[in-house]
């Protein structure tokens, strides 16, 4: 069986919860669940930035969408209760390092304590349901050492919002040992992080990602301002990481308990080495396939901390989920690049082009790689 109909097989006719349905990744995610069949429920604030994925590609019309705060308790169960999850993808999150500076308190309450809503709820409820808890690669102490982190290296952050999302680390672990973990693999409750890095695609328009800031540079003609040319990331587009959820909620759902038990844990999905770049070889290649443009050092002596290297292991992944990414980093790059261009066609009157058939032809594009 192809990885396409294994997750047609897991998701049709599911009911499927998304928190933070109407981000960038939430956005792809929910056009994905609704491709493969699922019946999906949104509960997120409204889209953070004009304009949006959740617009631009009509999010809205492939899910139930419930708008609420993660940070209120009582607003997730009510939508949770009327939902009735099988599985619930949490993704909602305060997901930028800068307004981590600006904002620590809501970072913390929006990052940990709404995360914490979604596994207490899970506990006070007890019926069956599979958790996927998205945090990020920034959980890790990052050493700035050369060599990828592992599932079980330690947990730390140099600001805020790294820190915010070790600690949604600690408390999901907690969680699972506390509540969740019967070792006789009749736990009603799967619960299973998942830990991804720099994602790009289309679709992004959020301050201060080095995408977007490219987008509406080329876009008003000026110079990308580019902060940290030299720092490295590893980029990878934002179906390959979903991806990765999306196996790993399929194993959730099992109806074997060994499998079960063996998805209920940490994960890294991130690209291979080739795919992890500086900044400065990802702006470069965003203007050559943009077909114009040029960018400047944008030095900032009051900017905030940034990581230098940040790189992650997917052998786990690899191994145990049968998970790998599939396009490389000129892919990925172009994808991106084609889909903001076919976006501001559209804007300026030029074709009638439907941003959401576009994301499932590059979703149907990508499944079949290697399949």
């Amino acid at each position: 069986m192809t990885a396409a109909a294994t997750l047609r097989e897991a998701y049709a006719g599911r009911r499927v919860m998304i928190t933070g349905h109407t981000g960038f990744k939430g956005g792809w995610l929910s056009l994905w669940l609704h491709h493969l069949g699922a019946d999906v429920t949104g509960f997120s604030l409204p889209p953070a930035t004009i304009p949006s994925l959740f617009q631009v590609a009509g999010v809205e019309n492939v899910v139930r969408s419930v708008e609420g705060d993660i940070r209120d308790r009582a607003g997730l169960d009510n939508a949770w209760r009327a939902a009735e999850p099988e599985i619930v993808f949490h993704l909602a999150a305060q997901s930028l390092v800068r307004e981590s500076y600006r904002e620590p308190l809501t970072t913390l309450a929006t990052n940990v304590t709404g995360t914490a809503h979604v596994l207490d709820i899970a506990r006070e409820r007890a019926a069956p349901v599979a958790l996927v808890l998205v945090t990020s690669d920034k959980c890790y102490e990052n050493r700035e050492w050369v060599h990828a982190y592992r599932e079980d290296d330690a947990m730390g952050g140099h600001d805020v919002y790294s820190m915010s999302k070790g600690a949604a680390e600690l408390l999901i672990s907690s969680y699972r040992r506390s509540f969740f973990t019967s070792g006789d693999g009749a736990d009603t409750v799967s619960v299973a992080s998942a830990r991804a890095g720099n994602v790009v695609g289309g679709g992004d328009w959020a301050p201060d990602r080095i995408v977007p800031d490219c987008i509406r540079a080329l876009e008003a003609g000026d110079a990308i301002g580019v902060r940290n040319p030299a720092a490295v990331r590893p980029f990878q587009h934002v179906l390959e990481p979903l991806s990765g959820y999306l196996t790993l909620g399929a194993r959730l759902l099992s109806s074997d308990p060994s499998v079960r038990r063996v998805a209920s844990d940490a994960w890294n999905f991130g690209p291979t080495q080739d795919n992890t770049r500086s900044v400065r070889e990802l702006v470069e290649t965003v203007i050559r396939f943009w077909g114009a443009g040029n960018w400047r050092h944008a030095v900032d002596a009051t900017a905030a901390h940034e990581a230098g290297v940040l790189r992650l292991a997917t052998d786990k992944a690899h191994a145990l989920l049968q998970w790998k990414t599939r396009w490389g980093f000129d892919e990925t790059m172009d994808r991106t690049v084609k889909w903001y261009r076919a976006r501001t066609e559209r804007a300026a009157g030029e074709g009638a082009i439907d941003m959401a058939g576009l994301c499932v032809r590059q979703i149907n594009d990508y499944m079949r790689v290697h399949t």
